[in-house]
């Protein structure tokens, strides 16, 4: 590979090379599994590894204790948006937002 490109856009950016290198390798066969990671289950022991080491090892880079918890979620900016204004009502309280 002579030469890398760079997205700096929203959205997916550059990986380092070693951890490209890494998915290379294991894409085929995930530590030893017989599968890709990404065929593998969502319920399989294989992906309860991978999210439980992706929780921990997120807990620990954020100095979290044991009152909070991480939680993956999907969505993009426009959920992120309309969480911020779910969390500033009041309980019981009704909102409304408009995306433009």
């Amino acid at each position: 590979m002579t030469h890398r490109v760079h997205n700096f856009s929203a959205g997916p950016g550059a990986l380092p090379l070693e951890v490209l290198e890494q998915v290379q390798d294991e894409l085929l066969d995930y530590r030893g599994t017989g599968t890709s990671i990404i065929e593998a289950s969502h319920r399989g022991k294989a992906y309860d590894r991978v999210h439980q080491e992706v929780m921990d090892d997120l807990s620990s880079l954020l100095g979290l204790g044991d009152d909070h918890t991480v939680i993956l979620m999907g969505g993009g900016a426009r959920s992120q948006f309309a969480f911020v204004a779910m969390n500033l009502l009041p309980a019981g309280g009704f909102g409304a937002y408009v995306n433009t």
